[in-house]
């Protein structure tokens, strides 16, 4: 396997997760807050924002299989003009982002911490997001037949979640 391919795979096998495992610890020792970290955002939004977990989740479990078994690390452009490399940075930024955005609202709300870091971890991750969904819509040479059309979907629909819903909707309201 390409040593990019074997970083790119650690990543997901080490981050993701690591994501999963931050919602669970943030569930276990702050039950009682994970209910206050909707912030502003109404009941019914709510309900759009659980279901739409699930899409994003799908998503992602399109586009990153995509990118990881199709697109070739000595060939890849990305988009930006980036190196095949460029991946793991924004893999990076998108997963450890995700797993710092429970605790950082647990510090702001315990007053360690000016809401504005918050909004930041946020905004790095949509950035991230939309650098993937990018990768995955201008990818040369693009990735082949159905995975050119799902990837960029499932990015698009991930970028629902974490540009629309988390970086905008949700610091909106809080």
């Amino acid at each position: 396997m390409h040593a990019d391919r074997r970083t790119f795979l650690a990543l997901q096998l080490a981050l993701g997760p690591g994501v999963l495992a931050s919602y669970a610890l943030c569930f276990a020792l702050w039950p009682e807050t994970v209910a206050v970290m909707w912030g502003g955002v109404p009941p019914a939004v709510r309900s759009v924002y659980t279901a739409w977990m699930f899409v994003a989740a799908s998503g992602y479990c399109v586009f990153t299989p995509a990118l990881f078994l199709h697109a070739e690390p000595d060939r890849a452009r990305l988009a930006f003009g980036l190196g095949y490399g460029a991946l793991h940075a924004m893999y990076a930024a998108l997963l450890v982002g995700s797993m710092l955005w429970m605790p950082l609202t647990k510090w702001h709300m315990d007053g360690g911490l000016p809401f504005a870091f918050v909004v930041l971890d946020l905004w790095i991750v949509a950035a991230a997001s939309l650098a993937l969904l990018a990768t995955t819509a201008r990818l040369t040479p693009p990735l082949p037949g159905a995975w050119g059309v799902a990837a960029p979907l499932g990015a698009g629909a991930f970028c629902v979640q974490t540009v629309l819903l988390d970086a905008l909707v949700w610091t909106a309201l809080w």
